[in-house]
């Protein structure tokens, strides 16, 4: 399992478009293969500030099966033109931990 990161910031103004937009766009998101669950977050501090969550199978699901996709040109256009700056996107992997 690979959680993807992503740190979006929205333009000012822009908030109430952007969730209509994404409202959308994560159907895109959620018929793609490899595809686990996701989340968005609205950050109390920073009005302007987001994060998605989502969780893939693989990191190929997400870097070639999504972003090579023509699914994430949809994406692009509905979501893209609301970030300022472009979002940072990072992914991790669980740790194994031993039981406390």
């Amino acid at each position: 399992m690979v959680l993807e990161i992503a740190h979006l910031t929205v333009r000012p103004g822009q908030n109430t478009a952007f969730e209509q937009a994404f409202a959308q766009a994560q159907k895109i998101i959620a018929a793609m293969a490899g595809y686990v669950s996701h989340e968005l977050g609205h950050c109390i501090e920073r009005p302007q500030d987001y994060v998605l969550l989502v969780r893939w199978l693989t990191l190929a699901d997400h870097e070639v099966g999504f972003r090579q996709s023509p699914q994430y040109q949809e994406w692009k256009q509905l979501l893209h033109h609301f970030y300022d700056p472009f979002p940072t996107v990072v992914h991790f992997t669980p740790v194994a931990l031993p039981p406390g």
